[in-house]
């Protein structure tokens, strides 16, 4: 496909597989699943349930903003989450990085996320 680009950025963590951060097509990015690691150490930010929402977010930002966007053209945001339990605080602090309208969303209680993350997210941007 001639029109694929592969977004990559230091600013968030490495591929961790056979995967890219995210793959643009036109004005569509994939964006691949983030967990809360540290771009710099790539070393899991704490096991704060709260910190790691916030890291995930922030990685999230960063593949954005490397792919010529921003959080505010997420129009699809998947959550997988150990405890849907923690949803209210997901809510919380995703209010900090988007305002209405809002991106379609899922949220899905997992029972194992990679490297022992409590939440991991993916989406969809346009740009």
């Amino acid at each position: 496909m001639s029109d694929k680009t592969i977004i990559a950025t230091e600013n968030a963590p490495a591929a961790i597989g056979t995967y890219s951060q995210a793959v643009k097509v036109a004005n569509t990015v994939y964006l691949s699943g983030q967990i809360p690691l540290v771009p710099a150490t790539m070393e899991m930010v704490s096991d704060d349930f709260e910190e790691q929402v916030i890291q995930v977010f922030e990685n999230l930002k960063a593949v954005c903003e490397a792919s010529g966007g921003s959080m505010a053209g997420i129009v699809k945001l998947n959550i997988f989450m150990l405890d849907l339990a923690n949803f209210a605080k997901v809510n919380e602090i995703m209010a900090r990085y988007f305002e209405q309208p809002y991106p379609a969303r899922a949220a899905i209680g997992v029972a194992a996320l990679p490297k022992g993350s409590l939440i991991e997210m993916d989406g969809v941007l346009i740009v």
